[in-house]
């Protein structure tokens, strides 16, 4: 009976949390414990069928406008006449332009072309410069173009190359998002935007997705996730897309939050790569690499040579601070040492090929992005 009894506090507990939470946010943070919860938040979807998201504006493309009127054209409208955009080699579309208040929910996509080449932009309220810059493929979780299974609270990505974001995106005045196709031919772009438009609490933070790329690590130098950080927040997710460019494991750099003032010592000091990704022991079964997709982290891609042209162990990490967010007052660094062994049980200082992306929520105005790489420092070959 005792046990029960505290089972059924903890309960109760949770759901007022919960419950609080809903009143709070109206709406924004729906999830299982407060979905029957009813909101005034009104629901509303940006498509290739529906560019602006107003009520009752879906679906009225009409024939010779659309981008699929050749398959249409014995229906005629209404019967999916423009399901996708082209965006032409070196062009800018805007995918959506929100007046707010409200919260972006979910966003799913299934880009054509090289996934490294189409730059995905979030600017939110007045900014000019964007809180959101990041190559599609890494942001989804897919750093090396290749399509794997990722399932996680936060991300998912389903066959056969569907991107799906789940990050809760609130913002007050106004969103823009943009995808830049900065490859020399013309891309195909099916998605969808998913938000309501609800009042926002004063507490809320904004969210910011950071990409980098070191390639090859300089010797003996720690790989910088995030440098340069400033203000209140807290981050919430790590992605790597990491090529190993010598033979054994390379997974021992720790990795370390140096925050609010910290120095030469951090506050967060990790044991190890596979340890801050939640595995262990090398992610290695019987001698063997082995993929997995949880809920808050994961090592979904492994991709291993083939003996000929495809001459690097290349891996795809993630880990979500969704239940454990680390939050920072005045700044926040994140580095992770790039790590092996060497003979006689010494570790290795090595010379990877990293790139990363950096989530997190803070209140604006947000220190400026580092430039982006140039096209030829973002390519995978």
């Amino acid at each position: 009976m005792k046990n029960q009894h505290y089972l059924l506090l903890a309960a109760t507990l949770f759901a007022a949390v919960t419950l609080t939470a809903q009143e709070k946010f109206n709406g924004l943070g729906t999830d299982m414990g407060n979905l029957f919860r009813l909101s005034d938040a009104k629901t509303r979807s940006i498509s290739p069928e529906n560019f602006t998201g107003e009520k009752g504006k879906g679906g009225m493309a009409k024939l010779g406008d659309g981008s699929a009127t050749d398959a249409a054209r014995e229906l005629g409208q209404g019967w999916k006449v423009n399901p996708f955009i082209v965006i032409e080699a070196g062009k800018t579309f805007t995918l959506a332009e929100i007046t707010g208040p409200g919260s972006i929910q979910h966003i799913w996509m299934t880009p054509t072309g090289n996934w490294r080449f189409s730059i995905l932009r979030f600017y939110w309220d007045d900014e000019t410069e964007p809180s959101v810059e990041c190559p599609v493929g890494d942001f989804f979780g897919m750093g090396w173009g290749q399509y794997a299974h990722l399932n996680s609270l936060a991300v998912c990505v389903n066959p056969g190359s569907a991107f799906n974001c789940y990050w809760q995106m609130p913002f007050r005045k106004k969103c823009r998002i943009t995808m830049e196709n900065i490859d020399t031919k013309a891309m195909r772009l099916y998605y969808q935007v998913d938000y309501c438009l609800t009042d926002v609490p004063a507490d809320a933070g904004y969210f910011h997705a950071q990409f980098r790329r070191t390639n090859p690590n300089p010797y003996k130098s720690d790989i910088t996730i995030m440098d340069g950080l400033k203000g209140k927040g807290q981050y919430v997710g790590t992605y790597l897309a990491w090529q190993v460019n010598n033979n054994g494991w390379w997974g021992e750099g720790e990795i370390k939050f140096f925050m609010d003032g910290d120095t030469q010592f951090p506050t967060i000091c990790g044991t190890g790569t596979e340890d801050y990704f939640c595995g262990s022991y090398n992610f290695d079964r019987n001698g063997q690499y082995t993929e997995f997709s949880t809920a808050y982290s994961g090592l979904p891609q492994v991709i291993r040579p083939d003996g000929t042209y495809k001459s690097q162990q290349r891996f795809g990490l993630y880990r979500w601070h969704i239940t454990d967010p680390i939050r920072f007052e005045k700044d926040l660094r994140v580095t992770i040492q790039d790590l092996g062994w060497r003979s006689d049980g010494r570790y290795l200082p090595q010379k990877s090929d990293v790139s990363s992306v950096a989530f997190w929520y803070q209140a604006e105005p947000h220190a400026p992005f580092p430039k982006l790489p140039a096209k030829d420092e973002l390519e995978v070959n």
